[in-house]
């Protein structure tokens, strides 16, 4: 019979790549790794691990196990959560990884209506602010329950088998001018513009290593044109302050920008580009009261505006 606990260390030797890493994350030593991994290929009958130079690789035998072990781990993780919390009424603790403008949009106003509600003796929240591929990462490692990811109409992205997604919203990027900009353009308050106008302005991007970045890439790059980029941040907030001061031009999603947009002059593009923004879990872990919980509030149609939500 196959060892839970040696699964649980070949899943994380997958996500972590070396004995060494995967060693420090689960507070063992190396040798100990390497003897765990040893008994699994006995227990296996197959070798799950070989050499690759310096370092090891799973298997085709080790990749079906580390398939098998997600759904094992997170169940079985699941089953030990809700009988702790059986046994010692402590509150479910439910982590969510997202990206920085559905955190303010979408999990603020959730901690909101959980805390307008009352006490929840079987709900409680932590939350960590990354980049999509980050909290999908954080997701395959174990160390996070709820991703928060997008993806965008020129930028698809595709979920593993492993993980249930579901679609929470969609909304609109927007070419976001200071209005002088846009009077000179010929354009009036939120009329649709061609992309390719904006070709000669000044351009304000996110950092290269976001999604974002590259969407504005593409999007430009299907209008013709390579962007001028003369400021980058991965505060949209940021962009949008800068924009509204003449720096130049950006695209910004909807939910993105700020609560006040009187300074900035908004413009839906003739070839639109949206964003769709999903919940991402593990494979299994759709029992767990507390994180159905959570997602049953996210997809809530009164959780944010009618406009933003898939037709």
């Amino acid at each position: 019979m196959l060892d839970v606990r040696r699964l649980r260390i070949l899943q994380h030797l997958a996500a972590y790549g070396t004995v060494a890493a995967t060693a420090e994350a689960l507070h063992l030593t190396p040798p100990a790794v390497s003897q765990h991994l040893a008994a699994l290929q006995k227990e296996a009958g197959t070798p799950v691990v070989e050499k690759q130079g310096r370092t090891l690789r799973l298997t085709a035998a080790g990749e079906l196990l580390v398939a098998h072990a997600e759904i094992i781990l997170t169940e079985l993780a699941a089953a030990e959560s809700g009988l702790a919390a059986l046994r010692s009424g402590r509150r479910g603790i439910v982590r969510i990884t997202a990206f920085a403008s559905a955190a303010r949009a979408l999990v603020a106003p959730l901690w909101q209506r959980l805390a307008d509600s009352g006490p929840d003796p079987e709900l409680s929240l932590r939350l960590s602010v990354q980049e999509p591929d980050q909290a999908l990462d954080e997701l395959h490692k174990g160390s996070t329950d709820l991703a928060l990811v997008h993806s965008y109409t020129v930028l698809p992205r595709s979920f593993p088998a492993a993980y249930e997604q579901a679609l929470l919203m969609e909304e609109p990027v927007l070419l976001a001018l200071h209005p002088r900009q846009a009077g000179e353009l010929g354009l009036r308050p939120g009329q649709p513009v061609d992309l390719s106008l904006a070709a000669d302005l000044p351009w304000l991007t996110p950092g290269p290593d976001t999604s974002c970045y590259e969407m504005i890439q593409r999007a430009c790059g299907a209008a013709g044109f390579v962007p001028d980029i003369r400021t980058r941040s991965s505060d949209f907030a940021v962009l949008a302050a800068l924009a509204a001061a003449g720096a130049g031009a950006s695209l910004i999603p909807r939910m993105a920008l700020p609560d006040t947009t009187d300074s900035l002059s908004l413009h839906p593009l003739l070839h639109p580009v949206s964003r769709s923004i999903f919940t991402v879990s593990r494979a299994g872990t759709g029992k767990r009261p507390d994180l159905r919980r959570v997602r049953e509030l996210l997809h809530d149609p009164a959780a944010t505006p009618d406009t933003q939500r898939p037709a």
